[in-house]
């Protein structure tokens, strides 16, 4: 990622505390972000796998979409707003419970992947739900989530606040100490805590593979509550560098790189998230795209790469055992975890069984490559026995 100056560049409320704590800042979906700290990638690669690694993500589009005229009963109101942004996205949000965070996808008439993006329903205020959409793609998402919202709902960005992911092993036992309520929450759940004199929005999610959780807090009290967490010596802070390599490891996909808009669900190995009755219903964009790919129509699909040699970054080649081209790389490093060199790509159908040897080109030499499970280290998230 290349050295660029801060100017003509969004500033997070905690841009200060970067450049204090001598973060290396770039450019990331129009914001001076820190890359990395002077301990460097690798460091906090693992130390957010061992520890607890901070990162500011408020470049990400968190919002809230909230019913104007409640009925008084939830379920009601909730399937009310649900109806809302359903048309846009593959995910059942109509079935969410209070609390409940569902990973889902917002897609255009085609099929393809304008944006991923997480949903969320209100556990205290029927008819509400809490979205946060990515930063590159913010701006247009924001747009049709409002013209979805239309005059039956009030649409609100609350992006100027300010968004931290805690993320790794320590990361329930850091927060629990600060806000008790928290450990009570599981993997894809949220809702709102009292911190001081602060009220946060957290969710016990995150980018890592790893447990951890994001926090919504007003930008005027990032900074203290950045502070607090760094106070703790099991937390450090942890750079966009790290957090593509951990990302990596986990086998997700980053938008505009492994996601984009010719790019479907099933293609991009995320059919989970095409909800059961939206499937049955078939009642979202693109529908029969998505729904005959789901029965082997497909043209590409992404694997993962274990890959010998240096890594191939994206764009390189990807190439059967003769030498001929299928597919592309979307993503791709080192992996610090594994020792080894990874990466996510598409090949062609015929090609994505796990066990399958290939090459992947770097710098016009050919090295070999493995169909591999993703994700490549095993999640650890903190799922609750029901």
């Amino acid at each position: 990622m290349p050295e660029a100056s801060s100017e003509d560049l969004l500033q997070t409320p905690l841009y200060a505390r970067h450049v204090a704590a001598g973060g290396r800042i770039v450019p990331f979906g129009g914001y001076a972000l820190p890359v990395q700290y002077p301990t460097g990638i690798m460091a906090e690669h693992k130390w957010t796998r061992e520890q607890a690694g901070l990162f500011d993500v408020s470049h990400m589009g968190p919002s809230f979409l909230t019913l104007k005229d409640r009925s008084g009963d939830a379920e009601a109101d909730h399937a009310a707003v649900a109806a809302l942004v359903e048309p846009l996205i593959c995910g059942d949000i109509a079935g969410l419970k209070p609390g409940q965070v569902r990973y889902t996808l917002l897609l255009n008439d085609t099929g393809g992947a304008l944006d991923d993006l997480m949903v969320a329903r209100s556990p205290r205020l029927p008819g509400a739900l809490y979205i946060v959409v990515n930063a590159g793609t913010k701006e247009a998402d924001f747009a049709l989530l409002e013209k979805a919202a239309g005059d039956k709902a009030d649409f609100q960005r609350v992006d100027d606040n300010a968004l931290l992911a805690l993320q790794g092993p320590e990361a329930v036992g850091v927060l629990t100490a600060m806000v008790p309520g928290v450990v009570e929450l599981g993997f894809m759940q949220f809702g709102a805590f009292q911190w001081e004199d602060e009220e946060l929005i957290i969710s016990r999610s995150g980018y890592t593979g790893e447990d951890g959780f994001e926090l919504l807090c007003s930008a005027k009290n990032a900074a203290r509550l950045w502070d607090a967490f760094l106070d703790d010596p099991r937390v450090k802070p942890i750079g966009l560098g790290a957090r593509d390599s951990l990302r990596l490891e986990a086998g997700l996909p980053l938008y505009g790189h492994d996601l984009d808009e010719t790019v479907s669900p099933i293609e991009a190995d995320l059919g989970f998230a095409v909800s059961k009755r939206r499937r049955e219903a078939a009642d979202f964009p693109g529908a029969a795209r998505i729904l005959s790919e789901r029965e082997g129509q497909l043209t590409r699909k992404r694997v993962g790469l274990i890959v010998q040699g240096a890594p191939a970054r994206e764009g390189a080649e990807i190439l059967d055992a003769s030498g001929t081209a299928i597919g592309v790389v979307t993503s791709g490093g080192f992996a610090p975890s594994l020792g080894k060199a990874i990466a996510l790509g598409f090949v062609s159908p015929d090609h994505t069984a796990i066990g399958t040897q290939l090459q992947v080109s770097v710098r016009g030499r050919a090295q070999p490559a493995e169909i591999v499970p993703t994700p490549f280290v095993p999640h650890r998230y903190f799922r609750k026995s029901v």
